[in-house]
């Protein structure tokens, strides 16, 4: 698939950033108060109030990357670490190994290759509905890419598989702490309630993108022009040597340093489960797992430091990205015009009919993540004042909090300010524009989805 128009994304970016500051001298200014609560800060509903403007002129706009950087320092040092780690990885030569090993495996078995998709997105998906897993998505981009280009499909799979199959268990969760564990308890509602049609909105809407994204993989597979990566597909597959027609040679190496990198998955799993881990403490656990497996593999000192200077360099370009992204909601928030927005949305969903509404909160919450591309982030944001609103209106604060998950959760696959969706697509070294565009049929059909699923719960009157 050829395209002759391209878009530079880090001047995509700066001109977002441009119409930002240019909002903040055409919006009123307003905030609403907060209340700290458990190491969080929450939006304190009907608190709302107009305070002095703060415009963000030029100087603004010239600083604000370097406030983005710091704001995303967990996340950017976090990728630094997955490039280093899995070129530490490449240089033992288990990756190949493991690739060639399981391409072998389907080019004899080819009945099996048919559930490889969807098993993988579904264990992903699992990931994102049970504990929320996003960021850590990053870590297996790196080994799913040339997995599915060594059995026939492309790197938009490649990213597929674990960043979409998380997402959508992100965006239709049953028991992510960080968007339904919090809305809940912010509705005063019993943790994890209404588990029922939770469960089956989860699993159709992971159906949903198990499709697409099969149905894209065979297109692929069939005829690979039609890869939206054709060309760059080219280059990486003569850079990667992939052969399926020989058995390859695992050393004893290559699975002990599989079984550390297993292991360490597992602990990771139950650090953010029981211990409530996150991006620093999973840095440290996968900076642990590389330099095992350095010792493992036997790589000299000097060949360890250079691969994880090499990884972390690769990352450099991605580390930009997030930056600039990161840029345009300091901005806003430092125009203060996100409560204005917000109180404006809310003021307006309050006048409509109470599935109208419900329809509505879930636009609302899709324009607001542009903004606040975080699940946790939007959550004590929003919530606060949608939840009492909800009840003003006859909209149950289950409806209510489902809407918001749809509507953070989609658009997050495509806005250039949802951090980890850059670094993914970064990663693979997919142009912005092209997986946009890859993209807006699967949001359109979840859009449609969404307002449909949103019916049964208002007219059962969910609880």
């Amino acid at each position: 698939m050829k395209s002759g128009f391209s878009i530079n994304i880090y001047g995509l970016i700066f001109a977002i950033m441009l119409v930002m500051a240019a909002l903040t001298y055409l919006l009123p200014a307003g905030q609403y108060n907060t209340v700290e609560k458990d190491g969080r800060t929450y939006t304190v509903a009907g608190s709302y109030h107009h305070v002095d403007a703060n415009p963000q002129g030029l100087g603004a706009v010239l600083t604000a990357p370097a406030k983005g950087f710091r704001d995303c320092a967990d996340i950017i040092v976090f990728i630094f670490i997955t490039g280093a780690v899995f070129t530490i990885l490449e240089r033992t030569g288990t990756v190949n190994a493991v690739i060639l090993g399981t391409s072998y495996l389907f080019s004899r078995k080819e009945k099996l290759k048919k559930f490889f998709i969807p098993v993988s997105m579904i264990l992903f998906s699992l990931g994102g509905a049970v504990f929320g897993m996003e960021e850590e998505t990053l870590i297996f981009i790196p080994l799913f890419i040339p997995l599915a280009l060594s059995l026939g499909y492309d790197t938009a799979v490649g990213v597929s598989i674990p960043f979409l199959g998380a997402w959508v268990g992100f965006g239709a969760a049953f028991m992510n702490p960080f968007t339904v564990g919090i809305s809940q308890g912010i509705a005063q509602l019993p943790l994890y309630s209404g588990l029922g049609y939770r469960l089956f909105v989860w699993a159709f809407c992971t159906a949903v993108v198990i499709g697409f994204v099969s149905w894209y993989g065979e297109k692929v597979r069939k005829n690979p022009q039609e890869s939206i990566t054709y060309e760059a597909d080219l280059e990486r597959r003569k850079t990667l040597h992939l052969n399926v027609l020989e058995k390859p040679e695992f050393k004893t190496s290559h699975i002990l340093i599989s079984v550390v990198f297993a292991l360490g998955m597992a602990v990771l799993v139950y650090g953010v489960a029981v211990f409530h881990w996150y991006i620093v403490e999973i840095s440290g656990l996968f900076l642990g797992v590389g330099l095992i497996c350095a010792i493992i593999g036997r790589l000299k000192l000097n060949q360890t430091t250079d691969a994880i200077v090499d990884g972390a360099r690769s990352m450099v370009s991605v580390s930009v990205m997030l930056a600039l992204a990161r840029a345009i909601v300091v901005i806003a928030s430092d125009g203060r015009i996100l409560d204005t927005v917000l109180h404006s949305i809310a003021g307006g969903i309050g006048q409509l009919h109470p599935l109208m509404a419900a329809e509505g909160m879930f636009w609302a919450h899709s324009f607001i993540n542009f903004f606040v591309a975080s699940g946790s982030g939007q959550a004590v944001l929003t919530m606060p004042v949608m939840i009492p609103l909800s009840d003003l209106i006859g909209v149950s604060p289950q409806l209510s909090i489902l809407a918001y998950q749809f509507g953070e959760g989609w658009t997050n696959a495509v806005i250039p300010t949802a951090p980890v969706t850059m670094a993914a697509i970064g990663m693979a070294g997919i142009p912005w524009l092209k997986w946009a565009r890859w993209n807006v049929p699967l949001q359109i059909v979840l859009a449609v989805l969404s307002m449909l699923l949103l019916i049964p719960p208002y007219l059962l009157n969910w609880k």
